[in-house]
């Protein structure tokens, strides 16, 4: 037994020289991600802002008429506006074409110059104001979630803020903006906390398995930790602290610290390890509910008329029409429109950064459903029966267990910032994998499908990650100032544990 206590104390304590130094850095950052989210994002409410107001009365060409002047097919369909002028964007998997409302023509690939304006505009800023950095080829730091939408142009704009915008030449329009403040939040947060340096993170299986192997080795540090905590633990009668805890100086706070916070120590990094999904363990085969099973097929751009600018601006009623998207909605034609209002609203803070599942379709304020035959607004929700009815056909071979239309958020779908759209039609499959399905009624959109082992992961990872438990997880500041007094002592544990392992390899070396 003494041999084997022994190898216990010898592994953690070389395992913790190195290691300790991260979990510093884990638990640092981890405290500053709690404000700053991941990475800096072009978020769409940012976008939708700084759009020009769209001018109908200037479209000439139905959106049918553009499509066949398209260089690709399409998935999604909006009309924005380009350059200033309106125009058809058609986007799939494989890419997407533009082609102005006004003329018909396709979107060419714009020069350095014309690019500039963009970012002058969208900034508000002078274009003298606006330098040409470089031509982003490969992902820089700042573009490693834009792989797809390179090349594109850095410009720096001297607004003493440090702002740089990345604009697109294929597409005309802006795609990240930056500042130094964001910079530095993302330096001193999400950068360090996932690895996301470029030349490791642009080298995906380098990043993935140093990252699995970093929390593996992370994992067995804390559990030693944990054993040791218990297996160096001596009774005493009467107790005394110095009887049952027979080490001295710092290594005796060590012991006691990380014997409580050793244990979130280990939740934390052990769900920090489920987040990269090691060996798929979570990855199987839910309910398959096809893409076009709420709305009947692809979007038929024939059935929307040309536009009328004097019903649009009666429709609008003074709001600024931003973009127009169309929809093929239980298979009736939809535009789905978004405006701003004079009291634009702040952006929501992106939240759950990891999740097992996507959930799409965020609540939007501003917008409305109008249906493409009458030009009126649709008000209600679309019938529940008609929804269920299409979720049946799409999934002959399960059967419904129950529905429910939820008012509020539940266990898996849900936002702390009220992102996810409310009302939502939540329905339980009896398939093998327990699949629940979530319906946006007032859209007819699917907007989640969740099953068995992701709702397992969302405990693993989101529950211990996060703490996220609804007791609490929307009790802000209770929910900060137990996270952060959690990390402060585990931090407080791994910071005795890099003094101590420092003093130890220095002693060795001399």
């Amino acid at each position: 037994m003494p041999t084997f206590r022994r190898a216990l104390i010898l592994t953690h304590r070389y395992l913790g020289i190195p290691l300790s130094v991260l979990f510093v850095l884990w638990f640092v950052t981890g405290i500053a991600m709690i404000y700053v989210g991941g990475m800096p994002t072009l978020s769409a409410q940012t976008r939708l802002t700084h759009l020009p107001s769209l001018d109908i009365a200037a479209v000439r060409y139905t959106p049918a008429e553009a499509a066949e002047r398209a260089a690709s097919g399409f998935g999604r369909v909006a009309l924005t506006t380009v350059l200033g002028r309106p125009a058809y964007r058609f986007a799939s998997p494989y890419g997407s074409a533009t082609v102005f409302a006004d003329t018909g023509e396709p979107l060419e690939e714009i020069d350095v110059e014309t690019a500039r304006g963009v970012a002058a505009e969208f900034v508000g800023a002078e274009i003298g104001a606006v330098e040409l950095v470089r031509t982003v080829e490969r992902p820089d730091q700042w573009t490693l979630q834009l792989g797809r939408d390179l090349p594109l142009f850095k410009f720096a704009v001297r607004d003493g803020a440090g702002t740089e915008v990345y604009v697109s030449p294929y597409q005309g329009d802006v795609r990240l903006v930056t500042t130094t403040k964001t910079r530095t939040l993302a330096w001193i947060a999400t950068i360090p906390h996932w690895f996301y340096i470029t030349p490791l993170r642009t080298n995906q299986p380098l990043w993935y398995w140093t990252v699995v192997a970093t929390s593996a080795l992370g994992c067995l540090l804390a559990l030693l930790g944990l054993v040791l905590g218990v297996t160096q633990f001596h009774k005493s009668t009467p107790f005394r602290w110095s009887n049952v805890v027979r080490y001295q100086g710092w290594m005796r706070w060590h012991y006691i610290s990380g014997a409580f916070f050793g244990i979130f120590a280990l939740t934390w990094v052990f769900s920090g390890l489920l987040s990269m999904e090691p060996f798929d363990w979570a990855n199987a085969d839910g309910l398959e509910i096809r893409g076009d099973a709420m709305t009947g097929g692809p979007v038929e751009l024939e059935q929307f008329p040309p536009f009328a600018a004097d019903a649009w601006n009666s429709l609008l009623a003074g709001r600024t029409l931003k973009e127009l998207e169309f929809r093929r909605i239980l298979d009736t034609p939809h535009y789905l429109v978004r405006f701003t209002r004079d009291a634009a609203e702040a952006d929501p803070k992106r939240e759950r950064l990891h999740q097992p599942y996507p959930i799409t379709g965020r609540a939007e304020p501003q917008h409305m459903l109008i249906d493409a035959r009458t030009l009126t607004e649709r008000t209600e929700p679309f019938p529940t029966e008609a929804l269920l009815a299409r979720l049946r056909d799409a999934a002959p071979d399960a059967n419904v267990v129950t529905h429910e239309l939820l008012t509020d958020y539940d266990s898996y779908y849900y936002s702390r910032n009220r992102q996810a759209a409310l009302p939502v039609l939540r329905v339980k499959f009896d398939d093998p994998n327990e699949t629940w399905v979530y319906v946006d009624p007032a859209l007819g959109q699917l907007v989640a499908s969740i099953h068995r082992l992701q709702r397992v992961e969302r405990w693993l990872y989101n529950g211990l990650h996060s703490l996220d438990f609804g007791f609490w997880y929307d009790r802000r500041p209770l929910w900060d100032i137990g996270m952060i007094l959690l990390s402060l002592g585990a931090l407080v544990t791994s910071t005795i544990g890099v003094w101590i392992g420092w003093k130890r390899l220095r002693r060795g070396l001399a």
